[in-house]
């Protein structure tokens, strides 16, 4: 049941992108395991598995690799081998485009992610740069997420208020991102999360867009 009085003047969808636009469990172990076995390190636990998920690569890396020494070998060798390699394992939601394709009409869309510099060709890999207004990206603000400096940015470039922008995420700092921002946040696939809204699947938000009760 969504609440009308929540999402009665929404002129924004926001997304997360890692577990909300794509599965990018397969891409992300893959690519933190190379950069661990590289330096002889154990693939990763779930806990680090859960970090490296919602964090920035550079605090990621920077989680794995705390010995000074080796944190700067480890992101000398991230940097040469990129993660643009690891994009083919990414498996977008395939509820996406036809979702995009109905609420577009209706609102404005937009990303606010704590990838940096594989955002953009992630969407060109995909063909979705054409599907979203606004791309924000942890390198496009002072503080990444949980901070709200992304959500903020997205409030100003539309000239909207708070109650007018929704964040979907799945992630404790998407949550807290949202939250600090004022911005009425809906969990995706995460009960576990305090949000205005929880869904499964992403086709409730045309609901949404579109001010109508999901039922």
């Amino acid at each position: 049941m969504i609440d009308k009085l929540v999402f009665k003047d929404i002129k924004v969808v926001a997304f997360d992108c890692d577990g909300v636009l794509f599965d990018t469990e397969e891409a992300n172990t893959a690519y933190y395991n190379h950069l661990l076995e590289h330096f002889g390190r154990p693939k990763m636990t779930p806990e680090q598995f859960t970090y490296v998920h919602m964090h920035t690569a550079e605090s990621s890396i920077a989680f794995l690799f705390p010995e000074d020494d080796i944190l700067a070998a480890a992101r000398a060798y991230a940097r040469e081998i990129t993660y643009f390699p690891f994009l083919k394992y990414m498996d977008m939601e395939s509820d996406l485009v036809p979702l995009l394709d109905k609420i577009r009409s209706s609102v404005k869309t937009a990303i606010a992610t704590n990838r940096s510099d594989t955002m953009l060709p992630l969407l060109e890999t995909f063909d979705l740069n054409t599907y979203f207004d606004l791309v924000v990206r942890s390198i496009d603000v002072e503080r990444p997420k949980p901070y709200p400096d992304m959500l903020h940015k997205v409030l100003d470039f539309f000239g909207i208020e708070p109650n007018q922008l929704v964040y979907v995420g799945d992630s404790l700092l998407d949550e807290q991102a949202a939250s600090a921002a004022e911005v009425p946040f809906i969990a995706y696939r995460n009960p576990s999360l305090n949000a205005a809204l929880h869904i499964s699947r992403l086709q409730t938000l045309e609901a949404v867009a579109n001010g109508r009760d999901s039922g």
